[in-house]
């Protein structure tokens, strides 16, 4: 017994040391908390002694546009949400030890947008033009060990139009101070490939890049299952290590549990360094074991299983929260998406947050990553096409490098709708360019690249050039089935960068006017009707004449197996670009869900298509004109038929035939009930009942958690209905609604998924939109409860609380 504890006491001892170890080889430190902000220029703000006791003190990340007002004179236009960009400063006051003198200190900056130069002390570390792009600077030599330092970051967002959409502005990502030995491992410095996979057996080879000052080491990695349990290690010993050395090792792991969308199983690489005795760095690297491929004829494979890519285009922005990155936001993002079959992202137009990558690999999504909008050909006149030249070779580099040991990254797009494409006066920019592109991907990582394609004729050099390893399409519906695309651009597979463009507003419906129901067909047709309020219905006819509806698509894309996949414009609304209304019109229409998170009736023909649970969506509302005629839509699945009824009496029967998606009913309007039952074999499937409401009463309010981390950062999506006296949400309800916030929290956003809204993303207080409106709930960094109060003149209140722990 003696000896026993004894024993522990030895291994208590050895763990603490070689934590104390691993403490001191490698230290991230969460860099976002008590920074400084001026909206503006300041002279000599990049300096050390410069006062900035006066400027606005918050925790990062940061957008300033999103706070400031919706303005029709802004230059970034409606495209940019008429949002403002600006030149601003951030400042940060720290300290570094005396101890840490001899280590090598690094900042990284997740994203900033845009035109950055970093300062540290004084001393100018660099310029980055790219908004989207990962970058990293060494501090060591500048840095006063045990004294004050300071970093300045310059951020210019002033030259604008400078995007196709809202881009915020900003330090709009994750900053992160990190701390190795002299020999360490370089940033993104490992390589995780899995050259064959079985179900017996994996191959996965973990090449690892070091740098260091001559030093011997010893380099030590272990892979770990998901429980932490290790299954495979290996040490080389007596590396010698000079400016740069890269250092293969390669593994078997036995029956390896395959990462798959049903099962994202996450393996991690620890790699150590030792040198002298001492452990100099430590890198953790997750990855997924597992084989994929895309064919010809038959689409895309994962693990051996025939899978279709059920993807969404998503621009970065967080609805009211702007483009500062929140995890819980994204993850909220994804969880929608999951629900409604969604199994694919394309990160449109740029390199996302890593953020979105992590998630992504935990939920099982297949993502699409994308590198650029434009090359050296202009879409708006301050873009990146300016930079192009200078900095696309190391931008795409670093985004390969970052990102290319995520297991849910499947495809590298070059480029999104490149001018290029076009060829005109036998211009052969665009191969050369691709060319270069494809060679420097090919360098780093083995995984198929894209060019998103919106024009298809004979002259497009890209698909002519047959360099990039899949065909994509923007679009062009009409000419998906493979006899035509095979044999115009050859025997490659086939994927769809992107589709539908269809435009409708959460709730809103035109009834019954049969002009509505073939929108627009020319986009210069004026603007009519409901339109003139700048809505769009929610059936499945408001779409640009270079896209297609949603029915229209899908049909196409369940018809072709060849089609590999395709990815939606969009999957949720985003600010900017609310294509063709002008102002007011802020954000876009083409979401399938709302800026707010509120999905939109399209989002149920999507469940009911690629998820297994039972649905059955009835729309619209039952508000309507007494007599007036209606058109009653059902989406159903895991059933036969479906019978409607109108205050008890059946309207009929229908069932789907041929490649028909969902099921209508044309009857009139009388008060009441409506009633929808889908049944397989004679039984019940689901039901739905919809009620005509009446005057709005009262509020509900529903938190998505009502538990959340007391960090700072977490967030709670409280939803506020507003509905009658009998609980019946008023389909048509646009009562302001007063928050008020108490307790350990503050309220971080505020929406309700109006394209057109001019009110502040950023107030306490907010119109509801057809009955609906979104209050987003953030922690302050102390545990304890939260407490928001609901209110609106002449309704009963609601309140809720919200535990931060």
């Amino acid at each position: 017994m003696q000896r026993s504890r004894y024993s522990l006491l030895v291994i208590s001892i050895l763990f603490c040391q070689y934590s104390l170890f691993a403490q001191s080889a490698r230290m991230r430190e969460d860099f976002d908390n008590n920074w400084t902000f001026h909206l503006g220029e300041a002279a000599n703000a990049k300096a050390s002694e410069f006062d900035d006791a006066s400027w606005r003190k918050l925790n990062l990340p940061h957008d300033w546009s999103i706070e400031l007002p919706f303005d029709s004179t802004s230059p970034t236009n409606n495209s940019g949400g008429c949002l403002r960009g600006g030149l601003g400063w951030y400042r940060k006051t720290f300290t570094v030890p005396a101890t840490d003198k001899g280590k090598i200190i690094f900042i990284d900056f997740d994203g900033v947008y845009r035109n950055s130069e970093v300062f540290i002390n004084g001393h100018s570390l660099g310029m980055r033009p790219n908004g989207f792009i990962s970058f990293r600077y060494e501090l060591s030599q500048f840095l006063n060990y045990g004294g004050k330092n300071v970093i300045a970051v310059k951020v210019d967002n002033s030259q604008q139009p400078n995007s196709r959409w809202y881009s915020g502005s900003g330090i709009y990502r994750n900053v992160w101070l990190v701390k190795t030995g002299t020999t360490n491992i370089e940033n993104w410095g490992t390589y995780v490939t899995t050259p064959s996979v079985s179900a017996s057996s994996a191959k996965v080879t973990v090449t690892t890049s070091l740098t260091g000052t001559g030093e011997y080491c010893d380099v030590t990695t272990t892979i770990l299952n998901a429980a932490g349990a290790p299954v495979g290690t290996q040490t080389q010993k007596g590396l010698h290590i000079g400016s740069l050395q890269t250092l293969p090792q390669t593994f078997s792991i036995g029956s390896p549990v395959l990462w798959s969308l049903e099962n994202p199983y996450l393996y991690k690489a620890v790699t150590k360094v030792m040198s002298k005795g001492k452990l100099t760095d430590e890198y953790t690297t997750n990855f997924g074991i597992r084989s994929y491929k895309f064919d010809v004829d038959k689409g895309f494979f994962l693990n051996g299983k025939q899978v279709k890519i059920v993807g969404v285009c998503n621009h970065h922005d967080l609805g009211c929260l702007g483009t500062a990155i929140n995890t819980r936001a994204l993850e909220r993002q994804l969880q929608i998406l999951k629900g409604m079959g969604v199994n694919g992202i394309r990160t449109s137009h740029n390199p996302p947050a890593p953020e979105l990558l992590d998630l992504c690999d935990k939920m099982g999504f297949i993502v699409m990553d994308e590198a650029f909008d434009m090359w050296k050909h202009r879409k708006v006149d301050f873009d990146y096409s300016k930079d192009f030249d200078e900095w696309y070779k190391q931008d795409l580099k670093d985004q390969v490098l970052r990102d290319r040991n995520h297991p849910s990254v499947f495809i590298w797009s070059l480029g999104n709708e490149i001018p290029e494409q076009h060829g005109k006066d036998g211009d052969t920019t665009g191969m050369a360019l691709l060319r270069e592109m494809q060679r420097i991907v090919r360098s780093l990582d083995d995984r198929p690249t894209v060019t998103a394609n919106n024009h298809t004729d004979d002259n497009n050099q890209l698909l002519k050039s047959g360099i990039a390893d899949l065909i994509g399409y923007n679009y062009n519906q009409g000419i998906w089935m493979p006899e035509h695309v095979q044999k115009k651009w050859g025997r490659k597979p086939f994927i769809v960068t992107e589709s539908v463009s269809a435009l409708q507003s959460r709730g809103h419906y035109d009834q019954p006017s049969d002009s509505m129901r073939v929108w627009p067909q020319r986009w210069d047709a004026p603007l009519k009707g409901a339109n003139a309020d700048f809505t769009c219905s929610a059936y499945e006819n408001c779409y640009t004449p270079w896209g297609s509806s949603h029915l229209t698509t899908l049909k196409a894309f369940l018809k072709y197996e060849s089609v590999s996949g395709m990815f939606v414009w969009t999957g949720f609304d985003y600010i900017g670009e609310p294509t063709p209304y002008p102002w007011p019109a802020r954000s876009s229409y083409f979401g399938i869900v709302d800026l707010a998170g509120f999905p939109k009736d399209v989002y149920y023909l999507y469940q009911s298509l690629f998820t297994t649970k039972n649905v059955l969506h009835l729309f619209p509302h039952w508000n309507w004109k007494p007599g007036q005629t209606i058109d009653m839509w059902a989406y159903y699945n895991n059933a036969d038929e479906v019978e409607l009824f109108i205050n008890g009496k059946s309207q009929g029967i229908r069932k789907k035939t041929g490649d028909d998606l969902y099921v209508m009913w044309r009857v009139p309007f009388e008060a009441g009930k409506v009633e929808a039952i889908s049944k397989k074999n004679g039984k019940a499937v689901a039901t739905q009942v919809i009620k005509t409401a009446g005057e709005p009463a009262k509020l509900i309010v529903q938190a998505d958690r009502s538990a959340i981390k007391g960090d700072g950062k977490d967030l709670s999506f409280v939803t506020v209905k507003v509905v009658d006296a009998a609980g019946n949400l008023v389909p048509d309800a646009a009562n302001e609604i007063q928050f008020k916030v108490s307790g350990a929290g503050f309220i971080a956003g505020v929406d309700n998924g109006c394209q057109t809204s001019l009110e502040s993303f950023k107030g306490s207080q907010h119109k509801a939109f057809n009955g609906l409106c979104l209050a987003v709930v953030q922690s302050n960094g102390k545990p304890g409860v939260i407490k928001l109060q609901a209110q609106a003149a002449g309704l009963a209140g609601a309140s809720i609380d919200i535990t931060g722990k």
